[in-house]
């Protein structure tokens, strides 16, 4: 979320960076890309092997498909996670968009010791023969990618004189097909060399016949693919330096992440990794509780007028449902709970609540503190607040509680700091002036005592509690 953002227990400055991949395909006419790669992959090592994984693929080319039906809880999961999930790969898209602009803006990078990127350029056509296709003739995505890693490997080659090793392909594009009788031209460059791995750009073209003579091509499919290479003993070759060309930047309108590296500064790139960070920590908070919600086993505990309570058992964790019926809609439901600022108007465990980061519209970070207790220091918490509005009317509004660790906010000495692991709120819609609000708590030693004083019946802070939430909601609905 930010330069100083991390999970909570993480070292601010040392941990890793672990981003999900996701495959966003849609249907066509062909088998799953990279057979052949498999083949090379046996064939290089002298062994039986399996494929490990395929990062950042997309398909362009789309169909209309019909609506899902969505038939049992397992399925709904899916659906509204795959929904996250699509937030992520838009926001993505905007991060290298902006790193793109901001590249625009700078001015070329020179070094006196670099290699040229003109030595690299590699240039490969070839005709999709019927072997090369389907039965409707649509060339298959396993040869292309074939031949694009192919050309890429002579590109890389240049560099380190010897044979190149792929290690990942990122951004891997398929904008078009291509079928029987076209000329498809591969051409690759080097973008950039980091130490022991280098980046070349693969871009893919093609021709029909009429195409062809008139000079009109079809980009089709466009990919970057990291290298590195070994010698004798198995150590890592080192790259030598390069410095871009502007044959570069008219030879594809993609632009890499990593070439973004040469052409950027060092702050805009540094952002763009934190944002992108900032993306999955967000889809997290939503997955986190919605799997929470989805779970098998909820057994009621407690029933009260408009109020029930649920506690699930795993292992040795343990969390707590508080179900609400609230006389408003579901809309401004939401909007008030989202709002946390307003959380102490009827939740007497928060003392104060502060907004520190306001990161978009629909990501906050927020500094609560909690009156102390007999013989106890009063506690404090860094909370990420995740809201998300339901996709279709059957699926609940979100608003979904993690706590962070941020730099600039550190433990003092007058509060305890606390952590919160997963906390929230699911709102369903009843009818237009009802709704159904669910909080969710998986249970740390901080509500522990609470929630064994209720299960006991020594305490009624629970339900007392709701039945404030309650009354502040529907009053404030009469507002509106």
């Amino acid at each position: 979320l930010s330069p100083t953002l991390a999970p909570a227990g993480a070292v601010a400055g040392a941990w890793a960076l672990h981003l999900p991949h996701f495959i966003s395909c849609c249907f066509r006419h062909d088998p799953p890309p990279g057979c052949l790669l498999h083949f090379r992959a046996e064939k290089h090592a002298g062994v039986s092997c399996v494929t490990a994984s395929m990062d950042d693929i997309q398909f362009e080319e789309t169909i209309e498909l019909k609506p899902v039906k969505l038939l049992s809880r397992q399925d709904h999961l899916e659906h509204s996670l795959a929904t996250e999930r699509r937030r992520i790969r838009l926001d993505y898209e905007q991060v290298f968009q902006n790193l793109m602009q901001e590249s625009d803006k700078e001015d070329g990078y020179c070094e006196e010791d670099a290699v040229s990127t003109d030595l690299t350029h590699v240039q490969s056509i070839e005709l999709v023969l019927p072997p090369h296709a389907n039965h409707h003739e649509n060339a298959f995505g396993g040869q292309i990618m074939a031949w694009m890693e192919t050309v890429a490997s002579i590109s890389a080659s240049r560099l380190c004189h010897s044979y190149p090793i792929l290690k990942s392909v990122d951004m891997f594009k398929f904008r078009g097909p291509s079928i029987v009788g076209d000329r498809l031209v591969f051409n690759a460059i080097v973008n950039n060399t980091f130490q022991n791995s280098v980046e070349v750009g693969v871009r893919v073209e093609a021709y029909n016949c009429e195409e062809w003579i008139k000079d009109q091509a079809r980009h089709i499919n466009s990919a970057f693919l990291i290298f590195n290479a070994v010698n004798d003993k198995g150590e890592l070759l080192a790259f030598p330096r390069v410095k871009p060309t502007t044959k570069v930047s008219s030879h594809s309108q993609d632009i890499s992440f990593l070439e973004c590296l040469v052409k950027c500064t060092f702050t805009p790139l540094f952002s763009a990794i934190f944002l992108a960070f900032q993306v999955y920590l967000s889809y997290s908070n939503i997955a986190t509780l919605t799997h929470l919600a989805a779970k098998p086993g909820w057994e009621i505990t407690s029933t009260l007028d408009d109020i029930k309570i649920w506690t699930h058992e795993e292992g040795d964790v343990l969390s707590f449902k508080v179900e609400m019926q609230v006389k408003i809609p579901s809309d401004l439901a939401f909007s008030l709970l989202s709002d946390f600022t307003r959380r102490q108007q009827w939740d007497k465990y928060y003392l104060t609540c502060e907004v520190l980061q306001a990161v978009n519209e629909d990501e906050k970070i927020y500094y609560v503190t909690s009156p102390s207790m007999t013989g106890y220091k009063p506690k404090d918490f860094v909370v990420l607040v995740s809201r998300r509005q339901p996709c279709q009317p059957s699926e609940p509004y979100i608003v979904a509680v993690k706590s962070v660790t941020l730099t600039s906010m550190p433990p003092s000495s007058e509060y305890c700091r606390s952590e919160i692991l997963c906390a929230g709120f699911q709102i369903y819609s009843d009818s237009s002036s009802s709704c159904t609000v669910c909080y969710f708590n998986q249970v740390t030693l901080d509500v522990l005592p609470h929630l064994a004083a209720n299960l006991t019946g020594s305490s009624k802070s629970i339900e007392d509690t709701a039945l404030a939430c309650i009354k502040f909601l529907e009053l404030e609905g009469k507002k509106y």
